[in-house]
């Protein structure tokens, strides 16, 4: 199960800080102490300048000194520390994102987003760690706005009228700030969307790789992705000039603020209105100003960029499942019958499928076959489907997900293998000795996998098993099924990847495996393969969405025409 996800997106900026409270908490507070002590620097050379050196009083003067050693320590210590604490809460809270990101992504239950496979990529590692900038943001935005109170009670202590000015003045300033913050989230959101198209789809080429080789379509995929990336560059670019002027303004509206106050108290020193340590630590404290009010800027920038992160991330997490599973377990034994079921494609099927039998479905549409793993995988929307489909006696919908998962498995025609070795993709989860693995390798014509190299079950298998060829990468996917060793197993189209000689073994190999599981599996095959369908108990003939024959392999190869065009090659 995964976490609850935030409503929108000011409730992840709310949790973010919750969940990083403590280092939040820390960093804030040291910061703020650093902008402080920075603060009253000017503040302590004025007085220094008026109580001391004007005075002569070398005692004061001592002090003073060693007011500005303790400030400079403390100012330096604050924010070294600071720093550390709000870092190390920005960094956990990007890895918590990307692990909630993932978790969101790989939830058995699914999700429906709308985004591919490469946007979620892109969602799960670059908008999760631009997200995680609320927390530095807070962080600056406090500390920055205790600089400026500071200053501004320093200013008001030494002239009510110069601190009044600089009180309303910073206010406006950041409010005509927000126009081109605005500006700037809205190119960040188009920048991040562009990214995660163009990751998108180069994941999707990556993966077809061989398949657009083998149709010289490379060329045709290289421009298509040359184009999304130009997209994506041409949204960057525009990204980084909207952050650019931002940056200029910020600047330039604070140097003009800062010469605003520096000629204002220039003004008063000359009228006699401020002394020489008044003046100094006027325009020193105007100096420092433009540091936090150019910080606040910046803060703007980095709230921007983390909001439009949020919002796709919000998107992912706020998904709603795919599939809502109930909380019962199968009754009984796990047999699995679809009763006058319509969904998508299929209309009034009836099927029933028992232990120790084999079931063989001929699909002359590929949408039947695609809509049929769907109900019985539980994916299919309860709205959607009409009649009844069970594992057990209890309505799909109704079982809990890892009971039915337990109950029945069904290996997708496009399974995937992951980059590890042949020993851990096989692996399912059970503790399974090695003669047992050997055994669902054999029965999957596999076997030479590991007779053919010299680390066995330890052959390495790279990203995507690039390293294995097309019919080894499926036989090794039938091979992980049947170590799974479910009660009942779903297959769709597993050797469609290997010649006649290999078909034929994989049908032999399965049969027998499949029979001597005790208690014995059920097993259901989605499949053209004669080879296949000659062992089956029973097949069914789906033509058009409806059943259109049952019987034994040889029986509808004898009884009907359409069959026999079908499966015969």
């Amino acid at each position: 199960m995964s976490d609850p996800a935030p409503v929108d997106v000011r409730a992840l900026a709310r949790r973010t800080l919750a969940r990083n409270r403590r280092d939040v908490v820390l960093g804030v507070i040291l910061l703020s102490l650093h902008q402080l002590a920075e603060a009253l620097v000017p503040v302590a050379i004025g007085l220094t300048i008026d109580r001391a050196v004007v005075t002569g009083d070398v005692g004061v003067l001592a002090l003073c000194v060693a007011g500005l050693l303790t400030l400079f320590t403390v100012l330096a210590f604050a924010y070294r520390v600071g720093a550390r604490f709000t870092l190390r809460a920005t960094e956990n809270e990007a890895h918590l994102l990307r692990v909630e990101a993932a978790r969101r992504a790989l939830d058995p239950r699914g999700e429906r987003s709308g985004l591919r496979t490469g946007e979620v990529l892109s969602v799960a590692t670059s908008d999760a760690e631009q997200a995680a900038l609320y927390v530095r943001a807070w962080a600056g935005l406090i500390a920055m706005t205790t600089a400026i109170v500071v200053t501004t009670v320093a200013l008001l202590t030494i002239d009510v009228p110069l601190g009044v000015g600089v009180l309303v003045g910073v206010p406006v300033m950041m409010l005509l700030l927000r126009v081109p913050a605005a500006h700037i989230t809205r190119r960040s959101e188009a920048k991040q969307a562009t990214a995660a198209g163009a990751t998108a789809l180069a994941t999707d080429l990556v993966g077809g790789l061989r398949v657009l080789m083998g149709m010289g379509a490379r060329e045709a995929a290289a421009v298509r992705y040359r184009a999304a990336s130009a997209r994506a560059l041409r949204a960057s670019v525009s990204a980084a000039a909207s952050n650019g002027v931002y940056r200029g303004v910020v600047s330039a509206a604070s140097l003009l603020f800062l010469a605003c106050v520096a000629a204002v108290s220039g003004w008063m020193a000359l009228q006699g209105r401020l002394s020489i340590g008044e003046l100094i630590t006027v325009v020193g404290l105007a100096q420092f100003l433009a540091e936090p009010v150019q910080g606040l800027g910046m803060v703007g920038q980095i709230f921007a960029t983390a909001r439009a992160s949020a919002r796709r991330l919000v998107r992912l997490l706020d998904a709603p499942d795919a599939v809502a599973p109930g909380d019962r377990a199968p009754e009984g034994d796990a047999v699995v019958e679809l009763a006058d079921v319509t969904y998508r494609t299929l209309r009034g099927v009836d099927l029933r499928l028992e232990p120790g039998r084999t079931v063989g479905v001929l699909a002359t549409d590929p949408r039947d076959a695609e809509a049929l793993l769907e109900l019985l995988s539980g994916r299919a929307a309860p709205t959607e489907v009409e009649g009844a489909v069970t594992v057990g006696g209890v309505p799909v919908h109704d079982l809990d997900l890892a009971a039915l998962r337990a109950a029945v498995l069904v290996e997708e025609h496009g399974a995937t293998l992951f980059e590890g070795t042949l020993r851990t993709n096989l692996a399912t989860g059970t503790d399974r000795d090695e003669a047992h693995l050997s055994a669902a390798l054999r029965a999957a014509g596999a076997q030479d996998l590991v007779t053919g190299h010299p680390d066995g079950l330890d052959r390495p298998i790279t990203d995507r098993a690039a390293n294995l060829s097309g019919g080894q990468r499926q036989r090794t996917a039938l091979a992980r099924a049947l170590a799974a060793d479910p009660p009942v197993l779903v297959l769709h189209d597993p050797t469609t990847a290997v010649d006649a000689v290999t078909e034929e073994a994989i049908a032999r190999g399965v049969s027998a495996l499949r029979a001597e599981r005790v208690p014995v599996g059920a097993t259901l095959v989605v499949t053209g393969s004669p080879a296949l369908l000659a062992r089956a108990d029973e097949v069914v003939v789906l033509i058009d969405g409806r059943v259109r024959g049952r019987g034994t392999h040889a029986d509808l190869v004898r009884d009907d025409p359409r069959y026999g065009e079908a499966v015969l090659r």
